[in-house]
């Protein structure tokens, strides 16, 4: 593969992407953390949706695309904008593939009703130019932290979710925004490699599931990692946080990998020449 820069700058078995991922643009994204409070980030989110993934094949969000996401029958009126966004995105026939991530789990078949995306497992499996590939959100690779490892089994805990979705929305508006507040305070009571992936997490997933490339995001450190795996060099692929001024875009065309920078009013979307 060739990389370059644009710009600035236990889990379940795998589930395999549908199709070889050859043709075409083929984009990442995580991280957003849209929330009413973030209109400068959601509108950011938006533009792109209209511009820039339209040029695309597919679209992968990795994760975290809402801060808080407490059901499928959340009315808010920001979360109908995205709602139209994403759905005028696929009913033009582009394909956008949602990873959970540990902000946005209870994602469900409403939503993907609503919108028209494909809701993936973490990880997913595929290939980009012959090159396994695995995507995960990333979370699940932060394994020195173990009271959010603990925290995150008992979440994810089918019962747990139904008990909380029973809940009025202004019940469970009050239990995210409780859970926002601990979690700023317990993340400045821990230090930065707790939050990072664990090297020995990566080198597990990768061999379970037989993949040379790793794409994730969650630890909000985007960065291109190199590392030695069974004899041949592997890649990590850390993608970027979004902010109101600025998002970045991972572009997958023809075995060549670019990260693109996402600016409001459609600056600095470029778009590749891609068959």
């Amino acid at each position: 593969m060739i990389w370059t820069r644009r710009g600035d700058t236990a889990a379940p078995p795998p589930r395999r992407a549908a199709g070889a991922a050859d043709r075409g643009e083929t984009l990442f994204i995580s991280d957003l953390h849209l929330a009413p409070g973030r209109p400068e980030t959601i509108r950011l989110f938006l533009e792109f949706l209209g511009g820039r993934a339209r040029r695309a094949r597919h679209l992968y969000i990795l994760g975290d695309l809402f801060d808080a996401w407490i059901g499928d029958d959340d009315d808010s009126a920001p979360y109908q904008a995205i709602r139209a966004g994403l759905r005028g995105l696929t009913s033009v026939g582009i394909g956008c593939t949602l990873l959970p991530g540990n902000r946005d789990f209870l994602l469900g078949r409403a939503f993907c009703r609503d919108t028209g995306c494909t809701l993936g497992r973490d990880p997913t499996l595929t290939r980009f130019a012959g090159v396994p590939t695995l995507l995960m959100h990333g979370d699940l690779l932060c394994t020195a932290d173990l009271d959010y490892q603990r925290f995150r089994r008992r979440v994810r805990n089918p019962l747990v979710k139904r008990l909380f979705l029973w809940k009025s929305l202004a019940a469970r508006r009050a239990l995210a925004e409780d859970y926002r507040r601990q979690s700023g305070t317990a993340k400045t009571d821990k230090s930065a490699a707790i939050m990072d992936a664990d090297p020995g997490a990566v080198t597990d997933y990768l061999t379970r599931f037989r993949a040379i490339h790793l794409i994730h995001g969650h630890t909000h450190r985007p960065a291109d990692h190199t590392l030695a795996h069974q004899g041949q060099a592997a890649r990590r692929t850390v993608l970027a946080e979004w902010h109101p001024d600025r998002g970045e875009v991972l572009v997958h065309c023809d075995g060549t990998w670019n990260r693109e920078a996402i600016l409001p009013g459609g600056a600095g979307q470029h778009g590749t020449a891609c068959a």
